[in-house]
This record gives C-alpha cells, sequence and structure tokens, in this order.
C-alpha cells in the first residue's frame, strides 16, 4: 500500500509548485501525493495527481479524502493578500476551525507527521531594530492593524499542532514565511482589502517596458528574497527526516538591498537594449526589512538554498516566458 501524502491548499500558487517539485524529486513509489483545495481545477490531471475539492471548514468534507495518510501538508488558510474588505471571521473559520479539523484529521488516520505554513507576521517587527529574525524569538506584532487578527490566528493554529504534538505523538514541522516569491499568472493582491498589483510584479513590468523605476526610502535596507522552489525543497526535506519536530524560518539566510534588488530586475528584464532609469527617492518611505535565519533548517533537514537573487530572477522569468508561450503554469 503506497503512504499518501495529502496537500492541503495544493489549488495554491505555492501548493501547485509544490506538488511539481515533489514528483520532480520523488523516484521511489513507496509515497504517493494526494492533491486539496476548493478551488475547480484540472492543473493536477497533467500529473496523474488525484485532486479532491474539500472546505476544510467542514468536518464532514473530509469523509471524501483517503485514510492511509503518512504526512500532511498544510498549505490552506486565509490570508490578507487574498482578502476583498476585511473579514475576521474568515481567518478564525478558515485558520482555526479549519486547521483543528485538518488535525483531527490527522489523529484519526494515524499520519505520522504534518507541516505547517506559518506567517513571519508574529515576529517581523524586530527587524526594524536588527533586521537578522531568529527562529526563537518571542511573539510580538501590533494589536493596531487589520492583521492582527490573521496573526494571531496562525499563531493560534500553531499552538493548536504544538497540543497534538505533545498529546497524541503527531510530528510536527512549522515553517514561517515572509514573502514567498514566486511567478502566478495572478499579479494582483489585496492591500487594506483593496486590489493593488503586487510590488515586485509592478517593478518587473516597468524593467520590461524601460520605464524609469524609483528605489523609494533607504536602498541599503535589506530583505531575504526566497524564492517558491527553496521553500519547497525545504518542506521536501522534511517529509522524510527522523525527527519529531522542527521550527524552521524560510529564507536564504542573505539579505539583497532594495537598490540590487531593482538593479537585477532591470537586468534580466529589460529587452532589447531599453534599460530603466533608476531614480532615488530617499524622501520617500522606507520598504520593510528584514533576513530570515535558516541555520537550523541548515542543520536539522540538510536545507541548502539554490537560488540566490538573480537566479530566481532568471527562472521567474523563465516560468513567465513559459506561461505567455501558453505552456501549462509552473
Amino acid at each position: 500500500m503506497m503512504k499518501k501524502i495529502v496537500v492541503f491548499g495544493a489549488s495554491g500558487d505555492t501548493g501547485q509548485y509544490f506538488v511539481k517539485y515533489f514528483l520532480e524529486h520523488y523516484v521511489g513509489d513507496e509515497y504517493q501525493i494526494i492533491a486539496t483545495g476548493t478551488r475547480e481545477t484540472h492543473y493536477f490531471e497533467q500529473f496523474k495527481v488525484p485532486y479532491y475539492r474539500v472546505d476544510i471548514t467542514k468536518k464532514e468534507e473530509f469523509s471524501k479524502l483517503p485514510n492511509d495518510i503518512y504526512a500532511v501538508v498544510d498549505l490552506a488558510g486565509a490570508m490578507p493578500a487574498r482578502m476583498k474588505g476585511y473579514n475576521p471571521y474568515k481567518y478564525i473559520d478558515v485558520n482555526i476551525i479549519g486547521n483543528l479539523n485538518i488535525l483531527e484529521y490527522c489523529r484519526v488516520n494515524n499520519a505520522d507527521r504534518i507541516l505547517f505554513a506559518q506567517s513571519f507576521g508574529d515576529i517581523k517587527d524586530y527587524g526594524e531594530q536588527n533586521p537578522l529574525l531568529t527562529v526563537d524569538l518571542p511573539r510580538k506584532f501590533s494589536f493596531t492593524s487589520d492583521h492582527t487578527i490573521y496573526v494571531m490566528s496562525k499563531n493560534f493554529a500553531v499552538d493548536m499542532i504544538e497540543n497534538y504534538h505533545q498529546m497524541y505523538g503527531l510530528k510536527k514541522f512549522i515553517f514561517r514565511l515572509p514573502t514567498i516569491y514566486l511567478y502566478s499568472p495572478v499579479d494582483t493582491f489585496y492591500v487594506d482589502g483593496v486590489q493593488r498589483k503586487i510590488g515586485y510584479r509592478l517593478l518587473i513590468d516597468k524593467a520590461r517596458a524601460g520605464e524609469p523605476i524609483e528605489v523609494w526610502g533607504d536602498s541599503s535596507r535589506v530583505k531575504d528574497m526566497v524564492y517558491v522552489k527553496d521553500f519547497c525543497q525545504m518542506l521536501y526535506k522534511a517529509l522524510f527526516v527522523d525527527r519529531p519536530c522542527g521550527y524552521y524560518n524560510v529564507g536564504t539566510g542573505v539579505g539583497t538591498s532594495l537598490l540590487d534588488q531593482i538593479k537585477g530586475m532591470v537586468e534580466i528584464f529589460g529587452e532589447n537594449g531599453r534599460k530603466s532609469e533608476i531614480i532615488m527617492r530617499p524622501d520617500k518611505p522606507n520598504a520593510p526589512q528584514y533576513i530570515m535565519d535558516i541555520t537550523p533548517a541548515v542543520e536539522e533537514l540538510g536545507y541548502k538554498p539554490q537560488y540566490n537573487y538573480l537566479d530566481m530572477l532568471q527562472d521567474f522569468k523563465k516560468e513567465m516566458q513559459h506561461d505567455e508561450m501558453g505552456g501549462t503554469v509552473k
């Protein structure tokens, strides 16, 4: 009997990348991947991967899923970037009730482990004092924003997983995510409930068109630019590692300055000799700054980031061109 790895949130961008990554790297026949999500999609048919539409907020829907499971990869969740307007109930329903249902599914079916995607919203405010964010920083977040209940709901999900780990012996691997960079045909998200173009997609479009690009605020502030395929590597390694638990910051461990970010986009995406002029605007607001300390992932999982910033942009461009030429995305 093949051991099943059930991926919740598989129909999302990261989920699609992960399923493809798993299939490209796993060569045995002991494990089988099962995709679940809320969307209607035929994406997984090309890989012959079974796909189930499941609303995780409804416990009865889990009866659709197989019960001989080895692991759960939990990428499902309601997040501000995908929320039109502001509906805090959605965070409670999906991130707390939904994840409790997933944990019960793990318990009832004797899953060996769960992998869970947590937000770095619980620690990112430390970045202003010291950009290097370590895994063990105590939680510190603002109680004054429309992200607060989101962050609290993800924290509570992590605490529920800890309960199932200690009470039932479910192995747990938590991944704390900053912005994960990836190509998707969808280039908008929601800020404060209002739809906007994703910042780095706007910059890439400007670089492609050769239009001037402004560098706002302090151009030396750094960000850990982690590519989705490196996150997939971490998840993949945690599926098979012989450990009871792990808590990992997702990143490269390297900061790329805002100026270098923009220079890279101009270099990789500037076409036909049209290179965007870079205009410094120190009078404008600063971008956030952070570097994710990846030491635990390196030491415990054998994680080794494969994509530096320019490599990421090159691969991003390849994925984008493939999609624009009518290829299947990812």
